[in-house]
């Protein structure tokens, strides 16, 4: 008999009311989530580890780097043939890819949660729950990396995006669809991840600041990030990588200083490139010392970043694994 460890870390899936129409906080244990289970799956085994439950949006690095040293020793045992781990939406995407690029196991980490809190009647929970644990069981996402199960769909971890504040088929992924799906318990893979990292760190680099370009906006933060110490700074940019005038000045300040700035766009789809020239164009950038993301969005460019940093990587390191993850080759061989 297979069996999965549920990791339960709080989010809607685990929440109700505190009171009628009250405020919506964490709170049920694994052992509660699996008792709402109205199709718990046959012939699976569930062990059940429990995180202080917290709302995502309250998570920190430290907190996830230790959830995914969990999710790493409860794949080390050799009867254990995957996880899930229950979790909040607002970061669930963010936890995924740094469960992707700390976990070496190629064993399944599937992760899931709820839009709609336990206590609606129309809750989407158990009904994740149980395709969850179907797919942390099955041996046929071996090698998958992370992943999140919603709504009866397999994102990758890196690809995958919360779309939408609250309706159930929340998470896609933009210009990629979808991996595969889970369908009356029938598991079905269309294509595997290509772009795969497995960079173990000992620790998550904190101090790594992300700003979102917008029209005319002035590159003050920038300034603030040089003047306050930063470990790194990632730039949500425009289209192909290209920012408002200033920008490219004072991200050479901070190069110069050797922290590092990586340029991903805010656009869901499409690879940055350095294209256009002046004040401060992509190329005006690149000249300035940026590095630039590739396809990855700027959340996960930024916990890239903090991966290496925690890892020790110098400025030469964090632009080949940048290069060669938007290459779809694993650097680490």
């Amino acid at each position: 008999m297979p069996t999965v460890t549920l990791i339960a870390t709080g989010g809607t899936i685990a929440s109700v009311e505190d009171r009628a129409g009250g405020a919506v906080n964490a709170g049920l244990a694994g052992d509660r989530l699996l008792d709402t289970l109205h199709d718990r799956p046959e012939g699976i085994a569930v062990r059940v580890e429990n995180v202080e439950a917290r709302g995502s949006y309250a998570l920190d690095l430290a907190t996830v780097h230790g959830l995914c040293q969990r999710i790493e020793a409860a794949l080390a045992e050799p009867d254990v043939s995957g996880v899930v781990v229950t979790h909040g939406t607002d970061t669930m995407e963010e936890t995924a890819f740094l469960a992707d690029l700390l976990v070496g196991s190629p064993k399944p980490v599937v992760f899931t949660g709820a839009q709609r809190h336990a206590g609606q009647p129309d809750t989407d929970g158990p009904r994740n729950l149980s395709d969850a644990i179907r797919c942390a069981a099955s041996d046929r996402l071996l090698g998958c990396g992370a992943v999140i199960l919603f709504e009866g769909e397999i994102h990758a971890a890196r690809d995958v995006t919360k779309a939408h504040t609250s309706r159930v088929d929340t998470f896609r992924s933009p210009g990629l669809g979808k991996i595969g799906d889970i369908d009356g318990g029938v598991i079905r893979l269309y294509r595997r991840p290509a772009r795969r990292l497995h960079l173990p760190a000992p620790r998550l680099g904190e101090g790594v600041e992300l700003v979102m370009c917008g029209l005319g906006i002035s590159p003050g933060f920038l300034h603030h990030c040089a003047e306050t110490g930063a470990a790194g700074v990632v730039i949500s940019a425009f289209g192909r990588g290209n920012a408002p005038m200033g920008f490219a000045a004072a991200a050479q300040r901070l190069v110069e200083a050797g922290v590092p700035v990586v340029v991903a766009s805010r656009c869901a789809e499409g690879a940055t490139m350095p294209v256009y020239g002046k004040d401060s164009g992509g190329i005006t950038l690149r000249d300035a010392g940026c590095l630039f993301a590739g396809t990855l969005s700027a959340v996960k460019a930024r916990l890239l970043l903090s991966v290496l940093l925690g890892r020790g990587a110098g400025m030469q390191e964090i632009a080949s694994v940048l290069e060669q993850l938007d290459l779809g080759v694993d650097p680490t061989g």
